[in-house]
């Protein structure tokens, strides 16, 4: 068996600030759905904070291919 990107399934994209030294700062970007609002967010909470370490979490969906374990 082996997995592949569902060709017809949109990934997302998420973000999560990490900048801090007792505790991260937290802020999530939310469910976005392209690369470049993922960065516009990331460009948005850094002016506004001055924070610079992030976290990203990109999700799609696999599917099962059928087929021996190789």
């Amino acid at each position: 068996m082996t997995t592949v990107a569902d060709p017809m399934a949109v990934p997302v994209y998420e973000a999560l600030c990490v900048t801090g030294e007792e505790r991260n700062c937290g802020a999530e970007s939310g469910t976005l759905h392209t690369p470049d609002e993922l960065t516009h967010w990331v460009a948005g909470h850094c002016a506004q904070t001055g924070h610079q370490h992030y976290e990203q979490t990109v999700r799609a969906i696999l599917r099962a291919e059928p087929g021996a374990w190789q």
